[in-house]
């Protein structure tokens, strides 16, 4: 008899999750609050916000759910998993996901660079400042030699981080953040940081708190534009795995950052379960955090999870009920190429409502929905980031071909995607 379970979430990386969880023996119902038309042709789509938790914790009641999936970090950092916890009948739910406690390492910059610092994990040095301390802030930022990195210190959707090379432009976006709230409440304390000149990488982890396996390693293209250029998205593509990173790096990943972030938790009594997502900077074959954030990335899940071999429900109820010792996870060794198609305009300003056509059967490439919603029978834009193609190939290049080629029969107005995907990994020389 296999379990009832739920995903909570509507983007790509919740329809990757739900995808492979659908694949288990071991699931026997699978639901997906708020889902999107993509997680609907598997899953039962159900009309509830991430934020409502009372309305979330009925529907686990009535419908005897016993493994929950947070997909987002918001969710967590507002305390879901808190929440549920005490509700009479629901004390022996399993949730991938932390606590309110453990959800700082995302929610709080300044918090995670405290536990960085405190538990010996390599990381750029910071400061950081208030309202109050704004003058100590503008001198600080004149004593440094630039780039200037300046992090809003709470969740600003993926926004909240200003790198510049004009000392002028850092005091004055200090400034904007401080004293104007460019990224509301969450830029009431600014982080100054140390700018790493390196190559960035995404490493996954799931925890039960004690125990973890590591999960395919990827990077993520973040700029709108070809060869990394223009503002910042929530991401615009994504490969695994990383070859720059194998081997010694990935060995030094886990003795000089997996094992002293858990056994940091540990040491702090923070009851951590579910995943940990590891930005990462590799600078000269050394790794530096960046941040952490508290679950899956989006889009690495789209190129992440494809690559499991392993049954993934195993393994989340064996990360929600600390019981992950001795398990191990088993990877394809073929390569992941997931390319992001977004709506024109995107990042600013964007049209929804466009029908999407070629979304049908195809021998190429999983498509993993995210802005999209059904009106009429015809599936339609609904968001900046409307869909993901994930394909695989012997190698990057072909890997990168299939996922192309597929998206040559997906059309809607103004559709947009880079198409620079991976190239700076084939060009890459240590």
């Amino acid at each position: 008899m296999g379990s009832n379970i739920m995903v909570l979430g509507s983007g790509g990386r919740e329809h990757a999750l739900a995808w492979k969880i659908a694949q288990s023996k071991h699931c026997e119902s699978l639901f997906v609050a708020p889902g999107n038309p993509g997680t609907a042709s598997f899953a039962t789509n159900i009309a509830l916000a991430v934020n409502d938790f009372n309305a979330i914790a009925e529907f686990i009641l009535d419908n005897n759910i016993s493994l929950l999936v947070v997909g987002p970090e918001d969710p967590l950092v507002n305390g879901i998993k808190d929440y549920l916890l005490e509700i009479e009948g629901l004390e022996k739910l399993k949730i991938v996901g932390p606590g309110k406690d453990g959800a700082q390492l995302e929610g709080s910059k300044d918090f995670s660079k405290q536990f960085m610092l405190k538990h010996g994990v390599p990381t750029a040095f910071s400061e950081t400042f208030t309202k109050e301390t704004i003058e100590e802030g503008l001198k600080y930022l004149a004593e440094q030699n630039g780039p200037f990195v300046l992090k809003a210190d709470g969740l600003a959707a993926g926004k909240g981080v200003i790198i510049t090379d004009n000392l002028q432009e850092a005091q004055k976006n200090l400034k904007e953040m401080l004293l104007e709230s460019r990224f509301g409440a969450a830029s009431d304390r600014v982080l100054i940081e140390q700018y790493l000149d390196g190559i960035e990488l995404s490493v996954f982890v799931l925890t039960d708190g004690e125990n973890y396996v590591i999960l395919p390693e990827a990077k993520d293209y973040k700029r709108i534009g070809e060869q990394d250029s223009g503002p910042n998205t929530g991401g615009m593509g994504a490969i695994s795995p990383v070859h720059f990173a194998q081997g010694d790096f990935l060995k030094k990943v886990e003795k000089q950052v997996v094992k002293p972030t858990i056994a940091g938790l540990k040491k702090d009594g923070i009851d951590y379960r579910g995943f940990i997502f590891i930005g990462l900077m590799n600078i000269k074959g050394d790794p530096f955090v960046i941040e952490y954030n508290v679950r899956m990335g989006d889009p690495e899940t789209e190129a992440v999870i494809p690559r499991i071999e392993s049954d993934l429900v195993e393994l989340l109820e064996a990360c929600a009920s600390r019981n992950l010792a001795g398990k191990t996870i088993q990877i394809t060794k073929k390569t992941a190429a997931t390319v992001v198609m977004v709506a024109g305009g995107y990042p600013n300003e964007y049209e929804k409502g466009n029908v999407i056509s070629g979304l049908g059967e195809h021998d190429k490439g999983i498509i993993f929905q995210a802005g999209t919603k059904s009106v009429g029978g015809d599936i339609v834009t609904n968001g900046g980031r409307v869909l993901a193609v994930t394909s695989f190939g012997g190698n990057l290049q072909e890997a990168l071909k299939n996922s192309y080629d597929r998206m040559e029969g997906i059309q809607w107005k103004d559709v947009y995607f880079r198409k620079d995907i991976g190239q700076d990994l084939l060009n890459y020389k240590n």
